[in-house]
């Protein structure tokens, strides 16, 4: 299990989460993404980011509430395919 960036973080791009995690695996591209991601294969699922977060944007990845699902997938795609991450952002 690992920790998912949700809506909130959109346009926000706080970097409190990025300050906080351990094992640097909260990334993005700045002036191009309107959010960050974590890394679902190198999150250690410690939890540091979600209480740092002052959106409440970082959720367990079981405890995404339903209306936040498609950003357990478009946080894993982003460090596959940046390009088509960023496409299922919602504006």
């Amino acid at each position: 299990m690992a920790y998912v960036i949700t809506q909130p973080c959109i346009d926000t791009l706080d970097q409190s989460c990025v300050d906080v995690c351990p094992v640097d695996c909260i990334h993005f591209e700045e002036g191009t993404d309107r959010m960050e991601y974590i890394d679902p294969d190198e999150c250690i699922d410690c939890g540091a980011c979600e209480p740092a977060c002052p959106v409440s944007a970082i959720f367990a990845e079981d405890d995404v509430p339903e209306d936040q699902q498609v950003f357990k997938e478009i946080n894993a795609l982003w460090y596959q395919d940046k390009a088509a991450a960023r496409a299922k952002v919602p504006s």
